[in-house]
């Protein structure tokens, strides 16, 4: 999580205050998160489960994107009381939302042959 006095989180604040397309595209900047909610289009998912889906992906920049996605109202997350403790992810409503636009970019990059193969 970003300190309110940094200057990049300042610098944040400008860039988004005011301009809807800087302020959408801030919540999906992160090298995973589209791809995550990709996968979470399919239906919940638990936390192996994503990085079984994405093996580039590292256990702690996972967590850490998928913390900023629920703090942006994009993922829902539900913890089960058990041991081991199970949490699952859901895309919410706002997720949900932006999916058929997502659809729009994966169409469009089949289109234009923008597939690379991924690393990993």
């Amino acid at each position: 999580m970003r300190k309110l006095s940094s200057v990049h989180y300042q610098n944040e604040q400008i860039i988004t205050t005011g301009c809807p397309i800087t302020s959408a595209l801030a919540l999906f900047t992160g090298r995973w998160k589209l791809h995550l909610m990709w996968q979470l289009n399919k239906g919940t998912r638990r936390f192996g489960e994503l990085r079984k889906a994405i093996p580039a992906i590292t256990v702690k920049m996972l967590s850490q994107q998928l913390r900023e996605m629920e703090r942006d109202g994009l993922v829902t997350r539900v913890v089960y009381p058990e041991v081991p403790p199970k949490v699952e992810y859901t895309l919410s409503e706002l997720g949900r939302s932006f999916v058929p636009i997502l659809k729009q970019i994966y169409d469009w990059a089949e289109e234009n042959q923008l597939t690379e193969p991924l690393a990993g």
